[in-house]
């Protein structure tokens, strides 16, 4: 039985890469707003549970891995730090009720393989992520970064 690669880019504006035999796709992650719990009125993203099942669903009994990135974890930036892990326990709860095998990966291990030296900040690691996966997959979908699929790649690469 052949393997599906499957890497998740985590977070609100991540994305879903997988990578089959035959084929690859590149998924932006399904979210939806709603209003915030806090006192302050505002909005706030969350991961669409229902729609990412439906997504991995169909991976549900093939011989899988899903490599998902670790989330950025900084003080500093306690808001977007509250986004990710939300993100990650979302994502979490639909890997564990599909039973679906998953790994942690941290960006830098799979950026130093598939990169070049020396790209560092934010906006080039994008545009790094942009340019490799437009390389390796012309027709796929990206928008802002291709990072799911390039984690895919990375899991296929290493065979984990």
């Amino acid at each position: 039985m052949s393997k599906v690669y499957i890497g998740i880019d985590n977070g609100v504006t991540g994305s879903i890469g997988i990578i089959d035999t035959s084929s690859y796709t590149l998924i932006q992650t399904p979210v939806k707003k709603e209003l915030s719990y806090t006192k302050k009125k505002q909005n706030i993203t969350r991961i669409d549970v229902e729609e990412f099942t439906k997504i991995l669903k169909a991976y549900k009994d093939k011989n899988c891995m899903v490599l998902l990135e670790r989330p950025m974890v900084n003080p500093g930036r306690f808001k977007a730090t509250v986004s990710a892990l939300r993100s990650l326990e979302a994502t979490i709860i639909v890997l564990e009720m599909l039973c679906l095998s998953y790994d942690y990966i941290d960006s830098k291990e799979w950026q130093k393989r598939l990169f070049p030296a020396g790209i560092k900040g934010t906006a080039a690691l994008k545009k790094a992520s942009l340019s490799k996966g437009k390389q390796l997959f012309p027709k796929a979908k990206c928008q802002n970064d291709c990072d799911g699929l390039l984690i895919a790649y990375y899991a296929q690469l290493t065979n984990r």
